[in-house]
């Protein structure tokens, strides 16, 4: 019975550690869009790009940050990549981790996307 017990701990630890993987840490997510110079195009606050076609990253939700930046790895792979080469080329030497950290820290920070019910 102990061991059954220590292997359920075990697993909602396991668990609990992985959901905090896959939540991110912004403040590192912090120092790798500086790292990247992201504001570049985006804008300062991540909410006025220099360009109207360029989108706003500030407040978008976390998980489609995600997906947005594994499929700029990704590329022109045929499963799922997207093409732009200059969100190819910085997001080729991302780890799972540093998108992560990235999405956290631009979902947290405030924006001006609206969602509509």
């Amino acid at each position: 019975m102990n061991k059954i017990l220590t292997l359920a701990a075990f697993a909602a630890a396991s668990v609990v550690s992985l959901q905090a993987a896959a939540a991110g840490n912004a403040e590192s997510g912090k120092l790798l869009v500086e790292k990247y110079n992201c504001a570049s195009c985006h804008g300062k606050d991540f909410n006025s790009p220099i360009d109207p076609s360029y989108p706003k990253l500030a407040g978008q939700h976390q998980d489609y940050l995600q997906h947005a930046l594994v499929s700029y790895r990704r590329g022109n792979d045929g499963m799922n990549g997207r093409t732009n080469a200059i969100m190819s080329a910085q997001a080729k030497p991302l780890s799972d981790r540093d998108i992560n950290d990235i999405a956290a820290y631009l979902h947290s920070l405030p924006g001006s996307l609206v969602v509509r019910k």
